[in-house]
This record gives structure tokens, sequence and C-alpha cells, in this order.
């Protein structure tokens, strides 16, 4: 049991690392997506450049990377040996395209960057710009979470 939950705050916190990583480093290129009356994401998003909205993102954002990390752990447990008997390589191919393809390009919700997006969502959401833009945190992310998972996890 106590094997389980090591696991778990351990990916849990490799994942807000590369969480904020992959999102500080991308926001410099998307900051324009998501700030302002006039951006792109101002009907569904919450403005970080208004004090108020910020503040409650600041005030969620740790509990839900929390939240998330133990989710997403959870789920890991019945492969957890054979994930230990693989190379670091093949373990970081897993655990990174996972996340990208099932937390990410391939998930069930409608975003800019995913398959479900690219059907549901107006067109001026998903073009090959903003598609780029914001799936270009989904690799950032992954490539980093699957380099870190696949060293210290195992």
């Amino acid at each position: 049991m106590m094997e389980y939950l090591i696991f778990s705050a351990l990916f849990t916190v490799l994942h807000i690392i590369s969480y904020y990583t992959a999102g500080a480093i991308n926001y410099r290129f998307t900051k324009d997506i998501y700030t302002g009356e006039d951006s792109l994401s101002t009907y569904f998003l919450r403005d970080t450049s208004k004090k108020d909205e910020a503040l409650r993102i600041n005030k969620l954002l740790i509990p839900g990377q929390i939240i998330r990390g133990v989710l997403m752990s959870v789920v890991l447990y019945p492969l957890l040996g054979p994930l230990g008997e693989l190379s670091f390589v093949l373990r970081f191919a897993f655990l990174g395209g996972i996340m990208l393809i099932y937390a990410d390009f391939a998930s069930a919700i409608p975003f800019c960057n995913t398959i479900e997006g690219l059907i549901y969502m107006k067109k001026r959401f998903v073009t090959r710009d903003i598609f780029l833009k914001i799936g270009s945190e989904a690799v950032i992310y992954s490539v980093l979470f699957g380099l870190l998972s696949s060293y210290f996890l195992f």
C-alpha cells in the first residue's frame, strides 16, 4: 500500500513540475490567446489579465493539479510491475505518449488542439496556427513528464 502512495505522491509532483514548466514556456507564445477582451478564448476561459480572475485561477491551480496527478497515477497502478520492467526509452515512450495522446490530442473534450475540437469547434478556434500554439504545450509537457517520470518513478 505504501508503494502506491509513494508512487502517487511522486507522480503528482512530477506532473506539477511538468505542467508549470510547459505552461510557462508556452505562455510566452500564446498569451494573446488567453488574455484581453478580444482574445480567442474570451468566451470560454477566464482572462488572466483581470486580477479577480487571475486570483481565482491561482487559488485553485495547485489543488486542481494535485487531484489530476492523483487520478492519473491511480489508473497506472495495475501497470506498475510491467512498466518497471521496461527500458527507460520504452517507459518514456509509453508515459509521454499516454499523456500526449490520451490526456490531450485524443481527449473527449473539444478544444483547439484535440480531435474533438477539430470536429465540433468553430473554424476560428481550430486554425493550424492555434492548433500548433496550444498543441506545443502538450508536446512540451508530455516530453518533460515522460523523461522525469521514466527516470524518477522506476
